[in-house]
């Protein structure tokens, strides 16, 4: 086997266009000091030579190195894995790459560990995805001094947080069936140790309460269609259950198929909201009305708030919410008269 090709160097660049080494760091770094002509003789050189910048030497050089670290605990949720997508969308947009490190255990330890990580991969901030109680019940703390965004949290007081409006988007959907005339809501709801879900359940529960109505026992669920349809099958053996939210589309979807096999027509007889608006739920049967999360926004908050650490040092603690709006569509309707 032949040697390996070295490595060409910005001497070499700058050899063949004529110019000095300084002149091809700037090029390669988009100075703007660098007339057009001989950008262009060091552009022509890089591509005949095949260069490509040593973006470690120039992080260690300005003091960025113009990626961002994420930690989340599952990508197996609607909400982990959109809000992933986002984030690096909005990321690129910026010039940053991202970072994943999934963290399988949510303890102190493995989330220092991923801290240490993360700082050995050198990244400029950390935006963290909490799934969990975690920051609330002080079982985990973030390290001293890293520039950090937390999503799904309730962590305010002490770090930027960007979360969905998990609140008023659970009121929309209980308020919409209450104006439809069901005497009250039964709900599915997520997981105990999810901090959304938590937060839609004791929306679902004080918007019945402040509307005087009965609040039924919740029905705890997994996320997972199958535990919607463990829930669904019953609901279906609840005789005055006419309106039923889920507290995710996919377990509104189980929902829907546990009342299908029992005979329980939708919305005829039952109607049932979700939540998230994911791209099947409009292709459901019966086509579903769900709260719609704009996970777009959340991601592009999440840039923009590690950013203005990153590039300002600028740390603002708060949440900033961002609205949901419900998507009415052909799974609800007014109860049949009694």
């Amino acid at each position: 086997m032949g040697r390996p090709k070295a490595r060409v160097s910005m001497a070499d660049v700058a050899r063949l266009a004529g110019v000095s080494s300084q002149t091809v760091s700037r090029v390669s770094t988009g100075h703007p000091g660098v007339v057009g002509s001989t950008r262009q003789q060091v552009l022509d050189a890089m591509k005949e030579l095949g260069y490509r910048p040593n973006s470690a030497a120039r992080a260690l050089k300005s003091g960025q190195f113009r990626t961002i670290g994420v930690i989340l605990f599952t990508l197996s949720t609607t909400g982990n894995s959109r809000t992933l997508e986002a984030i690096a969308t909005h990321a690129a947009l910026e010039g940053y790459a991202i970072t994943l490190i999934p963290v399988a255990v949510p303890t102190q330890d493995s989330v220092l560990g991923a801290f240490t990580r993360l700082g050995e991969l050198a990244v400029d901030g950390v935006i963290v995805i909490m799934e969990v109680h975690l920051l609330d019940s002080a079982t985990v703390t973030l390290p001293p001094h890293v520039q950090v965004v937390v999503v799904d949290s309730d962590a305010g007081d002490r770090y930027t947080v960007v979360d969905t409006d998990q609140a008023d988007g659970a009121r929309q959907a209980v308020t919409h069936l209450l104006d439809l005339g069901h005497r009250t809501v039964w709900h599915v709801t997520g997981p105990e140790e999810s901090f959304a879900g938590e937060r839609r359940a004791q929306a679902w529960r004080d918007t019945l309460t402040a509307a005087g109505r009965e609040v039924p026992p919740p029905l705890r669920g997994d996320w997972s269609a199958e535990s919607g349809y463990r829930a669904g099958l019953r609901l279906a053996d609840e005789p005055d259950c006419t309106a039923v939210f889920a507290a995710n589309d996919q377990m509104a979807l189980g929902v829907l198929r546990a009342l299908h096999e029992r005979g329980r027509a939708v919305p005829a007889q039952i109607s049932v909201v979700g939540f998230d608006d994911i791209p099947e739920s409009g292709s459901f049967i019966p086509p579903l009305t769900t709260v719609h999360q704009d996970f777009a926004e959340v991601g592009r908050h999440c840039v923009q708030g590690i950013l203005r650490q990153i590039e300002h040092g600028e740390t603002e603690h708060g949440t900033t919410l961002v609205p949901t709006r419900l998507v009415v569509r052909a799974s609800t309707a007014p109860p049949r008269p009694a």
